[in-house]
């Protein structure tokens, strides 16, 4: 497909990935429909989709109400006409030992993270049917191979996002021109870090490394005009999953490495951050938060990645 023609709805994009994504298709002259729960970082995004070249509708919409996505799914539909792509990016997170974090933030991340896409597949999938093509396309992240301690409602939400994606799949083989597509990047600097739960005690920054959200935006355009399974961003997809091999080594690890840093790290208190309201003001694509050397350290991660493939592999041969 010519991006230039392209008809694109995506939930979650009022910043960050969403919003990112959002102007990459924009400039190519896509029509957008753009959902998501805050009208200010949706009415922000939209008018620079316009500014670039492109058209955008938005909506609100609480993408953990199957009938809300049902309703905005059919109001897309009667926008654009035809809908070509449809990108499940809205995520949330809560950092924090398992027992000292609320049940009620660990359900509320399993239902954001993991139902909203299902809702937004339940949305769409008939749709695409009706029309014979389209593209759903998935975001998950590295969390979707890699179990990370202190977020395990997160960790289960994204393993929970790889098994649908292939269960849709397998549903819907004989159906050539639909496509699951589904999008696994390493860390990204974007608004999240200020909007995640935060139960840690520490303050929170990314890592140096973390990718810029544009980086992953123009991953998902390419999906568009060549769709496939599994995309990789920041990581080979052999590296990713290799690493997730190694989670009975690697996740003991990081569990003491985020007990020893947040003892060291500057004192923040609890917070909800914005998991159960969306942001009075605009966010923006990245929030201010991108770390200095993202490409030196990149090569970094993927050294670690690699590695941790590798102890799994050599723990994998030893139980043989």
């Amino acid at each position: 497909m010519k991006p230039s023609n392209l008809r694109v709805v995506i939930t979650g994009a009022s910043s960050g990935i969403g919003a990112a994504t959002a102007l990459a298709f924009a400039r190519q002259g896509s029509t957008l429909v753009l959902g998501a729960r805050g009208k200010a970082g949706l009415d922000d995004i939209a008018a620079r989709c316009r500014a670039a070249g492109g058209h955008a509708e938005t909506r609100v919409v609480d993408v953990t109400d199957a009938a809300a996505v049902a309703d905005f799914a059919g109001q897309a539909r009667a926008i654009l006409g035809t809908i070509d792509l449809w990108f499940s990016d809205v995520g949330i997170g809560v950092l924090g030992k398992y027992t000292d974090v609320p049940v009620a933030d660990h359900a509320h991340v399993i239902n954001t993270n993991l139902v909203s896409h299902m809702n937004d597949a339940h949305a769409v999938l008939p749709i695409f049917l009706a029309q014979g093509h389209g593209i759903w396309v998935n975001m998950i992240s590295l969390g979707g191979y890699i179990a990370s301690p202190w977020a395990a409602a997160y960790t289960a939400s994204k393993f929970g996002l790889r098994g649908f994606s292939a269960a849709l799949r397998g549903e819907l083989h004989d159906h050539p021109r639909i496509h699951i597509c589904d999008v696994y990047p390493v860390f990204v600097a974007t608004p999240a870090l200020g909007h995640t739960g935060n139960y840690t005690g520490a303050r929170l920054a990314w890592p140096p490394g973390a990718l810029a959200p544009e980086t992953v935006a123009d991953a998902v355009v390419q999906l568009a005009r060549r769709p496939r399974a599994t995309t990789a961003v920041g990581v080979p997809v052999v590296a990713l999953q290799a690493g997730g091999l190694a989670n009975p080594v690697a996740a003991p690890l990081m569990s003491r490495f985020l007990a020893s840093w947040s003892r060291r790290a500057d004192y923040a208190p609890h917070t909800t951050g914005t998991m159960y309201a969306p942001p009075a003001a605009p966010s923006g694509i990245d929030g201010g938060t991108r770390p200095p050397g993202r490409q030196r350290n990149t090569a970094l991660a993927v050294g670690a990645a690699l590695v941790a493939g590798a102890i799994g592999m050599r723990l994998l041969r030893g139980r043989t």
